[in-house]
C-alpha cells in the first residue's frame, strides 16, 4: 500500500527526494491510523472547548501558599506598571525607592516612572537615528541596517538603562510628574513614534545617498529630534527641569519645601555613594554559552552614550549565594525571569508542579534549559524586586519571594513565590552590589567582554 500511495506522489510530478520529504498520502495516513479511544474523545470535547492552562492544573498543588520567609525585606508599597513594557523601570526604582524612604524617613514614597521614560524614549529615538547615520553606508538589506528598522525603540528595557538614565537626567517625585493614560497605556502611541522614527531613518538614508555630508545628517537628526520631543510632551507631558517639594506623609508636608533639580533630588535622596553602573554586575544564567564570560550584546542600551548591556555568565548555583548575602544585609535587587512559565495567576506561585501539561496532552516536554533558549522557547520576560528568600537548616534555599509591578491585588498581594527548581529553570538575570561578589568573581569581571550583535537571542528587554 505504501508503495502506492509514494508511486501516486511520484505521478503527481514529485521527485522520490520531494516525495520523501513532503508530507504525502502514505505519510498522513500513517497518522490517521492512530487509536481514538473514549478518553481521547473526553479529552477533545473538554480541550477543544476550554483554557489549556485551566485544564492542566493539577489539583495536588491546591494547598494553602506557604507564605513564610527566613530571609524577608520589609515591603515598601507595591506598584502598578499597568498596560505598559515598563517592569524594567518599574523594578530599577523600586530598588532606589528603598532607599530614599530610609533617608527620607516616610512610607508610600515613588518615583516618577513618566519622568524617566519620557527621557528613555527620546534617548532611545536618538539611538536608533544616530544608529541610522552610523551604518548609512552599508546597504538597506545588510542585517544590521535591518535589525535597526525592525527595533526603533521599545517600552522594554534593563538595568542598564535605569543607571544610564538616572545618572543622566536624575529622578523626580511621582506627584511631581504623574502618570498619563498613554503611559500606562504604551502600546498605541509607541506605534505611531516607531512609524515616524522609521520615517525619519529613510530621509537620513535617502540623505546620505545624495551626498549630505557626516555633519549635514547630524543636523537633520537633530530637527528630527525635535519632532520626536513634541510628540512625547503631548503624550507624557512636559519633563520639569526644576521643582519645589517637600515629603509627605497621609497628604501633609511632614519637612521643608525646597527647590531641586532633578539631578540634586537624586543625589539628596538616594545618596552618591555608588555608581549605579560601576558599582554593580550584572549576573546571568544562560546555559546555552560557556560559564565564567563576560558577555557585552552591541546595541544592546537606551542612551546612545550610554553603557551595553554587559553580564556575567555563571551556573546557577553560583549566583544564589550573591542574592542571599544582598537579602541578609537588607539589600533588594533587579531581578528577571520568564515569568509565564507554570505561573499561577490566582496565587501568584510560580512551580514546575503548577500544572500537568504531559498527562493531558498525552506527551512529554522535556527540553532543558540550555535547549529552550537555543530554540527560542524561553528567555527573560519579565523584571521584578528580589527581596526575600527561606533557607532550610543546611542554608539551601527552597523559595524565593519578588516585589510585582502589577499592583496589590495580583498574586499574593502583590508579590510573587517561586520554589527553587522553578528559580533553577527560569530565572535569568539578578544585579548584585560587588561588594556581595567574591574575590574570584571580581577577577571574572576584568576579562575583555565576548561582543554579542544586537540580534543576539538574549537581547530581551524586559516587558
Amino acid at each position: 500500500m505504501k508503495r502506492i500511495l509514494l508511486a501516486s506522489a511520484l505521478a503527481m510530478g514529485a521527485t522520490l527526494s520531494q516525495a520523501q520529504r513532503m508530507i504525502t498520502p502514505s505519510m498522513l495516513a500513517s497518522m490517521q491510523q492512530m487509536e481514538q479511544t473514549a478518553a481521547d474523545k473526553a479529552l477533545r470535547n473538554a480541550i477543544s472547548a476550554n483554557p489549556i492552562s485551566k485544564m492542566a492544573v493539577n489539583m495536588e498543588q491546591s494547598a494553602d501558599v506557604d507564605t513564610y520567609f527566613s530571609i524577608d525585606i520589609k515591603n515598601t508599597g507595591v506598584t502598578n506598571q499597568e498596560s505598559s513594557g515598563r517592569c524594567w523601570l518599574f523594578t530599577g526604582t523600586n530598588v532606589l525607592r528603598h532607599k530614599a524612604m530610609k533617608k527620607l524617613g516616610i512610607t508610600g514614597f515613588m518615583f516618577s516612572h513618566n519622568y524617566l521614560f519620557f527621557y528613555d524614549q527620546l534617548e532611545k529615538s536618538n539611538l536608533f537615528l544616530q544608529g541610522i547615520i552610523d551604518t548609512h553606508k552599508e546597504d538597506l538589506d545588510s542585517q544590521q541596517v535591518q535589525w535597526l528598522f525592525s527595533n526603533p525603540l521599545s517600552d522594554g528595557g534593563t538595568y542598564t538603562g535605569v543607571a544610564d538614565l538616572v545618572s543622566k537626567y536624575g529622578l523626580v517625585p511621582k506627584d511631581v510628574m504623574p502618570e498619563t493614560y498613554v503611559s500606562n497605556n504604551t502600546n498605541e502611541f509607541c506605534s505611531h513614534l516607531k512609524r515616524k522614527l522609521r520615517e525619519c531613518g529613510i530621509l537620513l538614508r535617502e540623505a546620505a545617498l545624495a551626498g549630505k555630508s557626516q555633519v549635514q545628517l547630524e543636523e537633520m537628526k537633530v530637527e528630527q529630534l525635535k519632532t520626536v520631543y513634541r510628540m512625547l510632551t503631548l503624550a507624557y507631558g512636559v519633563p520639569p527641569q526644576q521643582f519645589t517639594w517637600a515629603p509627605k506623609k497621609d497628604g501633609r508636608a511632614v519637612g521643608e519645601a525646597k527647590t531641586y533639580t532633578p539631578m540634586s533630588f537624586y543625589r539628596e535622596v538616594c545618596g552618591t555613594d555608588d555608581d549605579l553602573n560601576a558599582d554593580y554586575v550584572m549576573l546571568m544564567n544562560d546555559p546555552s554559552r560557556p560559564y565564567n564570560k563576560v558577555y557585552e550584546i552591541d546595541y544592546d542600551r537606551h542612551v546612545y552614550d550610554g553603557h551595553n548591556w554587559l553580564y556575567l555568565n555563571l551556573d546557577i548555583e553560583d549566583i544564589k549565594p550573591l542574592a542571599i548575602a544582598s537579602l541578609k544585609d537588607s539589600t533588594q535587587m533587579y531581578f528577571s525571569c520568564d515569568v509565564g512559565k507554570f505561573l499561577n495567576r490566582t496565587n501568584g506561585v510560580l512551580d514546575m508542579a503548577n500544572y500537568d501539561y504531559e498527562s493531558l496532552l498525552g506527551t512529554t516536554f522535556r527540553m532543558t534549559k540550555k535547549q529552550r533558549i537555543q530554540s527560542h522557547d524561553s528567555g527573560s520576560t519579565h523584571a521584578m524586586t528580589l527581596m526575600a528568600v527561606d533557607l532550610d537548616s543546611n542554608g539551601k534555599p527552597t523559595k524565593w519571594k519578588v516585589e510585582n509591578s502589577w499592583g496589590p491585588t495580583y498574586g499574593h498581594q502583590g508579590h510573587l513565590i517561586m520554589t527553587d527548581e522553578w528559580f533553577d529553570e527560569y530565572m535569568f538575570r539578578v544585579v548584585v552590589h560587588k561588594k556581595y561578589c567574591t574575590p574570584e568573581i571580581l577577577k571574572l569581571l576584568k576579562q575583555k567582554p565576548i561582543r554579542l550583535p544586537a540580534w543576539d537571542p538574549m537581547f530581551m528587554g524586559e516587558e
